[in-house]
């Protein structure tokens, strides 16, 4: 699979929220890098893959607690 930028809505929405999703994030194979814009009304969390799908994605956010939907 290609590298390509993903990004989702989500309701990470506080520092709390990142610390408990970023080792969910970071210990995942094929992200290179990823962030969440906090300030923004929907969450954006959006990530550089190396070879993860959006759909893998998805499930380890959600694995993490937290709700998410891709941005077509």
């Amino acid at each position: 699979m290609e590298n390509m930028n993903f990004q989702f809505k989500t309701n990470i929405n506080c520092s709390s929220c990142l610390a408990k999703v970023t080792p969910f994030l970071n210990e995942a194979k094929g992200i290179e890098k990823w962030e969440v814009d906090t300030f923004n009304r929907e969450k954006i969390l959006t990530l550089k893959s190396e070879g993860i799908s959006e759909q893998e994605v998805i499930e380890i956010v959600q694995k993490a607690g937290f709700k998410i939907e891709a941005i077509k």
